[in-house]
């Protein structure tokens, strides 16, 4: 009786911490001022200067031992299901199952929400910059669109005139490090310090199903696919450093990602970002107004388009029945976590970009 007592006490002080976590995460504006912006900071440097030393990544060991893990609880409960002695001991291991399956939920909710995911319910940079998010109209998308172009082909010609070559996965972490040291001197709260971007282990499963990168919060590591082509990760790796400082939304995170891409010195990485935020503004120009997406994607120069077909190519060769399933559960994710349009949350970054060209007159 003791013993379940204390297995009882367990579960109720973890379920209240799950509601008081989720009481907290009401208010953004508490979640902005109290978390984001004093607690949140020191638990990822502390991840990052703990871990980011590191040449490998331990976060992608962890996500191993997790799926191990699952993998067991499923084959016990196969056998469990197949055994002769289950109507005997249905009652017993039903309990024991409610109990281990609450105990994973909530300590997961609870670890995944303090190290990182209370993040979803701040207010955000729009807030920092006091950038107003408005509905934009389809002439501003399409301003928005002819001036990518002109960044996305000016940026290529300087890459082709100079013959610049694309760095190393090394190098290419530490020029992202230093796009945001540039980035800082006109957003200082987005200073990052103890660099952890990692190499991917599972950038070939990330190649059939279709993530580029991914953060760690259990680890604070940044990860970044380093099997596709070349021109996409520059602006992977500042997307995932922008998770990193606590922007989990992903259209925030694109913003951060392009703000720091954009005040890079390296050519490449202004390449990169032009040519992604391209992707998605030109996709919901397309949802708008086909005609008019079409005859933007015209302007790019060859050498773009180039570029465009090695990506679609290599989408194509990795296509596997897993990647629908994949961004059917994100997308669920995603909008369980304050971003109603799922996986098409990436794409919210065009009215961001339109937002900042109305302010600033730059992109």
């Amino acid at each position: 009786m003791m013993k379940k007592n204390k297995k009882l006490l367990i579960i109720g002080v973890l379920l209240l911490s799950c509601f008081a976590i989720h009481f907290f995460s009401e208010d953004s504006e508490n979640v902005e001022n109290i978390y984001s912006l004093q607690i949140y900071p020191y638990i990822a440097t502390t991840f990052r200067w703990l871990f980011g030393w590191l040449p490998f990544s331990i976060g992608d060991f962890v996500w191993l031992v997790f799926f191990l893990f699952l993998a067991k609880q499923f084959f016990s409960l196969l056998q469990f299901v197949s055994s002769k002695k289950r109507r005997v001991l249905y009652k017993e291991k039903l309990v024991s199952f409610l109990y281990s399956f609450l105990l994973f939920t909530t300590v997961f909710y609870i670890l995944f929400n303090i190290f990182w995911g209370i993040n979803y319910n701040r207010q955000g940079i729009a807030k920092q910059i006091n950038l107003p998010i408005k509905e934009y109209t389809l002439d501003e998308l399409k301003t928005i669109n002819g001036l990518l172009t002109q960044k996305i082909n000016a940026t290529k010609q300087s890459l082709l005139r100079n013959k610049t070559a694309y760095p190393n996965t090394q190098v290419l972490f530490a020029m992202t490090g230093d796009a945001y040291k540039n980035v800082v001197v006109k957003y200082p709260f987005l200073k990052y310090k103890s660099r952890s971007i990692k190499n991917s282990m599972w950038g070939w499963l990330g190649s059939y199903t279709g993530f580029l990168g991914y953060y760690n919060p259990a680890t604070g590591e940044a990860q970044v696919n380093t099997t596709v082509p070349k021109f996409t990760q520059p602006f992977t790796a500042c997307h995932e450093v922008a998770h990193q400082l606590g922007y989990a939304k992903e259209m925030e995170a694109n913003f951060v990602g392009y703000l720091a891409a954009a005040s890079s010195r390296d050519t490449v990485f202004q390449y990169s970002v032009y040519t992604d935020l391209f992707t998605y503004a030109n996709r919901t120009l397309y949802f708008a107004d086909s005609t008019s997406a079409f005859y933007y994607r015209r302007l790019l120069l060859s050498s773009v388009l180039d570029d465009y077909k090695e990506r679609r190519k290599f989408n194509q060769d990795h296509v596997s029945f897993f990647e629908p399933m994949f961004r059917s559960a994100y997308g669920l994710f995603l909008k369980s976590n304050e971003q109603p349009q799922g996986i098409l949350s990436y794409d919210e970054v065009t009215g961001f970009v339109i937002s900042y060209y109305k302010k600033f007159g730059i992109i």
